[in-house]
């Protein structure tokens, strides 16, 4: 029987997202060349040599290994994300960094265990609701089962605080309950309790209250809260129609905070100008489309849900990260999938893809 191959335009997809995003990285990072060279080639070795090449061989291993496994120790591989991502709360672990808590240092590298749980979370849920079936429409089965663990993540998150993470991994089993095939009545409820809830942490916290005020009225403090959009906009604003061109961006130097992380999007915007930002939205877009046909093509329930999972995660973080850029979505510093800083979010989601491929073969 003549082995299947993985679905080619989703490949070519992927790598184009991967490829834009390393040449977009190396570009916006050139910032920091210009202050400390040893400075820019540790970032570049992080997110290029260590974040993409490991990223490589995991979507490669994860290619070779039946989707099946992942369900078979979902339970493990989730336990696991919660204990990893409780360890940057140990004193000889955790690093901290601008107020937050949300990396483990050991043998001289540092990682965001979150990324680990956003695709430990996707697998366990996935290996559930595929183990209830028809009974997810049940509350018992199907919602309480999300509240729990939305619960104890929460309980996690919250004190790093990582508010954007916990949005995502929301975001992410409201999806994954609809693929389920769970009322759009209860969804539409649950969605309903998440927006009070999230409104409530809003009120009750400072720096989100900040980031909301910012949103809403930006030129309110443009030297302060408001510096980053504002600098978004100017670059974007600056790259015109057609952009300065590939590398030529002003604002990466001394003016875009982190523009190889959270304002990677205004740098490709204005290197690229609006026609490379709109290409860049249908590439992302087209990733979202194909990865839903493989879903809904997928063997059985559960490779359904994860490759759902995975999708929603990846388009919801990205569209996330160029919504806050442009405007219209108060600033949550998420990075822009495949592009932004970050080696370990860059490996997990590729590892993530290599899932998606497996899957593929199986259609």
């Amino acid at each position: 029987m003549k082995a299947k191959k993985i679905d080619r335009f989703f490949l070519i997809i992927v790598f184009l997202l991967i490829s834009v995003g390393a040449a977009t990285f190396v570009s916006a990072s050139l910032g920091i060349l210009v202050k400390n060279k040893d400075v820019f080639y540790s970032v570049l070795r992080n997110q290029l040599v260590l974040g993409l090449g490991l990223g490589l061989l995991g979507m490669y291993a994860c290619l070779r290994i039946d989707y099946k496994f992942w369900r078979k120790y979902s339970l493990i591989i989730f336990i696991g994300s919660i204990l990893l991502t409780m360890a940057v709360f140990i004193p000889s672990l955790g690093l901290r960094h601008g107020g937050a808590e949300r990396w483990v240092q050991f043998a001289g590298f540092s990682f965001q265990p979150v990324e680990f749980l956003k695709f430990g979370f996707i697998i366990y849920f996935a290996a559930w609701l595929s183990w209830v079936k028809s009974r997810v429409t049940d509350f018992k089965f199907g919602i309480l089962p999300l509240i729990i663990l939305l619960a104890i993540i929460s309980g996690i998150l919250l004190q790093q605080p990582d508010t954007k993470s916990l949005i995502l991994i929301m975001i992410t089993g409201i999806v994954m309950l609809f693929v389920s095939g769970v009322p759009m009545k209860y969804i539409l409820g649950f969605s309903g309790l998440a927006v009070l809830v999230l409104s409530s942490m809003v009120y009750f916290t400072p720096y989100l209250q900040a980031r909301v005020k910012t949103f809403i009225n930006p030129a309110a403090d443009s030297a302060g809260s408001g510096y980053q959009i504002q600098q978004s906009l100017i670059a974007l604003g600056g790259g015109g129609i057609y952009g300065r061109g590939f590398g030529q961006s002003i604002q990466k130097f001394s003016y875009l905070p982190e523009p190889q992380g959270d304002s990677i999007f205004a740098v490709w915007g204005e290197e690229m100008g609006f026609m490379g930002g709109v290409a860049l939205i249908i590439l992302y877009l087209l990733f979202a489309l194909r990865g839903f046909r493989i879903a809904n093509n997928s063997p059985d329930l559960f490779s359904r849900l994860l490759v759902s999972g995975i999708v929603i995660m990846i388009t919801a973080q990205s569209f996330m990260h160029i919504a806050s850029i442009i405007g219209v979505f108060p600033l949550t510093g998420v990075p822009l999938v495949f592009m932004s800083h970050g080696g370990t979010a860059l490996m997990v989601y590729m590892m993530a893809i290599g899932v998606i491929f497996q899957i593929s073969k199986k259609i």
